[in-house]
């Protein structure tokens, strides 16, 4: 990883908040800082997490940290406090909105003062074509695609 990082100013090096043990990385993590290396703590979804990094990384050092608010939301349980909470802990760090699931998480993370989301291409398409969409619109066009189904099933009543 400090190969990595001496590939230039911009790269920052990934490292989970803990590891397959179970150990929490974060004064692994601070070392890193402490050599200059910028550091992107990605798998973070606890609040104890959150917190365990705060009293230990250097607040005014490179880092980006990765919420994987997606995921959290998959459990049922609203991602927007915890990206709160990381923006409270890290005023000068980003944060970043991991792992979306859908164009609403886009809009969740600006709501939530996410610095970055990560999207894959078919999200980032979907959110450019539904994006303030008329919703009298879409509701004619899934009837008509109810229909259309209807029609190719062949199914007479």
């Amino acid at each position: 990883m400090r190969k990595i990082a001496q590939w230039g100013n911009n790269v920052y090096v990934k490292i989970p908040v803990q590891n397959t043990d179970r150990t929490f990385m974060g004064p692994f993590i601070a070392s890193l800082q402490r050599d200059g290396i910028n550091v992107n703590v990605t798998a973070v979804f606890t609040p104890e997490q959150l917190r365990g990094l705060a009293n230990i990384l250097n607040p005014n050092a490179q880092c980006v940290i990765s919420v994987f608010a997606g995921r959290i939301a998959d459990t049922g349980r609203d991602p927007k406090p915890y990206i709160w909470l990381a923006k409270q802990y890290f005023p000068n760090y980003e944060i970043l909105w991991a792992s979306p699931r859908e164009v609403l998480n886009i809009y969740q993370a600006e709501e939530s003062g996410a610095d970055i989301i990560t999207c894959t291409p078919e999200l980032i398409a979907k959110y450019e074509k539904m994006k303030g969409y008329d919703l009298n619109e879409l509701s004619l066009e899934t009837s008509q695609m109810f229909y259309n189904d209807g029609k190719a099933s062949g199914f007479n009543l």
